[in-house]
């Protein structure tokens, strides 16, 4: 009897890592999970708190303003977001809308902000979400910031986009994320005020049906630089979010590097890759996050490039020195 297993076709690293990467946008997803996460004295968040602690600079916003000072030190611009998605009691909805005021009343005022609608009230209502919306933004302008809406998921993108089209007469300091990924955007460019706005391209970290959007892979990348490319022309102030070093690459190959305003990157990943462009000259930023909701945000930093999930497991079992890691490493 032949007892040999049957030889599997290889598969490149790239396509595992696609591979991984969906698997754990998926594992963002899954409402069981969440709610596992979610739940009072969660066996989920205790464990995992260690590998967050890389993504999420602290729970508290005391400490999140502290640690800012060390990467503003370092020269990199900063966005700051208070971690969280898909708010749905009124009560919460407030406190989360009170915490970016109180960021805004910090010294130094952080320059950006960034948000998810979905955590200022549009599991409520579009009306609530688009007047807290402007609550923030007109708070942030009276400071000299700017705010950039987050992305989210395929059924949420026409009320970002809405939100952001009606808003954006009156607040001249608001902006958007778009997402390389779905088929839509290239035409959502005719749609949306860009010209002079600060623009967030980024591939896209949800998961979508082929009809929908691109997979990662040569195609995306592609549809990113020629998105990338078409905003500048349009008078963008184009972020190029990625932390993906062939993007990078062949943005500096092209010249859109030099006609980018800065490249900017979640905080925690490739930090190297990020100083080695802040060194050689590019405005760099860091999206840095805080708060306690931070399911969904660990999950899709490790999706962005899934061989950190091996660092995480590490983080995991090394528990106290991550819980003490320095701030500012590896930038």
């Amino acid at each position: 009897m032949n007892t040999a297993l049957p030889e599997r076709t290889p598969v490149s690293q790239r396509a595992l890592h696609e591979a991984a990467g969906r698997g754990l946008r998926l594992l963002a997803a899954d409402p069981r999970c969440r709610s596992a996460f979610t739940a009072p004295g969660s066996l989920l968040q205790d464990l995992l708190s260690p590998a967050a602690h890389r993504y999420v600079l602290a729970a508290d916003r005391d400490a999140f303003l502290d640690h800012l000072g060390v990467l503003r030190a370092k020269s990199y611009r900063i966005a700051v977001e208070f971690v969280g998605e898909e708010a749905a009691d009124p009560a919460e909805v407030e406190r989360v809308v009170g915490e970016y005021l109180a960021v805004l009343a910090h010294e130094p005022v952080p320059e950006q902000l960034g948000f998810d609608l979905s955590n200022v009230g549009l599991a409520l209502s579009r009306e609530l979400c688009a007047a807290n919306t402007a609550r923030i933004t007109s708070a942030a302008a009276a400071r000299g910031s700017e705010v950039v809406l987050s992305m989210e998921r395929g059924p949420a993108v026409d009320d970002v986009l809405g939100t952001y089209r009606e808003l954006a007469a009156d607040h001249a300091n608001l902006g958007v994320t778009l997402q390389a990924y779905l088929h839509r955007t290239e035409g959502d460019l005719d749609a949306v005020p860009v010209a002079g706005r600060r623009i967030r391209l980024v591939k896209g970290a949800f998961v979508a049906p082929p009809e929908v959007a691109l997979g990662r892979g040569p195609a995306l990348d592609a549809r990113y630089l020629r998105l990338a490319a078409a905003l500048v022309d349009r008078g963008a102030r184009l972020s190029l979010a990625t932390q993906d070093p062939a993007i990078l690459e062949a943005a500096a190959r092209s010249g859109l590097l030099d006609r980018v305003e800065e490249i900017e990157m979640l905080h925690g990943v490739r930090p190297e890759l990020l100083r080695s462009y802040r060194e050689s000259g590019h405005a760099c930023r860091i999206y840095a996050t805080y708060g306690e909701n931070w399911w969904l945000h660990l999950l899709h930093r490790l999706a962005e490039h899934p061989p950190m999930v091996l660092t995480a497991l590490a983080d995991i079992a090394e528990r106290g020195q991550a819980e003490g890691r320095t701030v500012g490493a590896g930038y």
